[in-house]
């Protein structure tokens, strides 16, 4: 088995070998992953975090030890709590990187940072980090603040405080304790949403007084009842309500 890190800002998971395939998800700098095959320029890798499949380019990446990934997966991961910071190499040079970029690894790259890496870990600071994606356009498979969508949205807010989601709507169904009623939920609990098959499809993260930040089109902030979320701009609802989940 061989092993490897995100070595740039971040780098896209593609569905399959080639710069034209979906974005499946995106790696952040520093963080960790399996390599399960290679095809020339690309490796086809599995992320530590939440164990998402994806290919990505060769040259984006650095190969590491096992002992250096067994490391990794046991320190406790900081991240970058700026919208965008530098890493600096050993050559003086800057690097920019994104909110969520990993620098626990800082010394495994020999780079240094000195941004807020301070995580809050309650449901407020869900809150206020996803509020820092606020109108960050649409991006499947994006988790960025200039390209995110909605399991994304929900996923960082989460785990730039120290708790970990699955990659899609659906998987993050799963977690967490269900409520029965809107009125018992709270700001930075979790409310999924389903289409016309059944299938849960969305999620957004509460918001107090019945509103509710989520991404659809770009990430914003609408009003949420029992029925789903109520879009303003178009007079009517764009998401059918199925269950909100209590995380924390």
């Amino acid at each position: 088995m061989r092993f490897g890190i995100a070595k740039l800002s971040n780098i896209a998971l593609r569905s399959a070998p080639d710069t034209e395939s979906a974005i499946v998800t995106m790696a952040h700098y520093g963080e960790g992953f399996k390599i399960l095959d290679h095809r020339k320029w690309w490796f086809k890798v599995k992320m530590a975090y939440d164990q998402t499949e994806g290919w990505v380019e060769n040259l984006q990446i650095l190969e590491i030890s096992e002992d250096q990934y067994q490391s990794l997966e046991e320190k406790t991961p900081s991240y970058c709590q700026e919208l965008t910071g530098f890493i600096q190499e050993e050559n003086g040079a800057l690097m920019p990187v994104l909110l969520g970029a990993n620098t626990s690894q800082l010394k495994l790259l020999s780079h240094t940072f000195e941004g807020n890496t301070k995580a809050n870990g309650t449901k407020n600071g869900v809150v206020n980090t996803a509020l820092m994606y606020l109108n960050a356009p649409h991006l499947k498979g994006g988790t960025l603040p200039f390209g995110i969508d909605a399991a994304g949205l929900s996923q960082m807010a989460y785990k730039l405080n120290g708790y970990v989601l699955a990659r899609t709507a659906e998987l993050q169904s799963k977690q967490g304790e269900p409520l029965s009623f809107i009125e018992e939920s709270e700001a930075g609990d979790l409310a999924f949403f389903d289409n016309a098959e059944g299938n849960i499809d969305h999620v957004g993260i509460m918001l107090p007084d019945h509103h509710i930040i989520h991404c659809h089109g770009k990430v914003r902030i609408d009003r949420i009842d029992h029925t789903g979320i109520f879009n303003n701009e178009t007079n009517q609802y764009s998401h059918s309500l199925r269950v909100i989940k209590k995380i924390l």
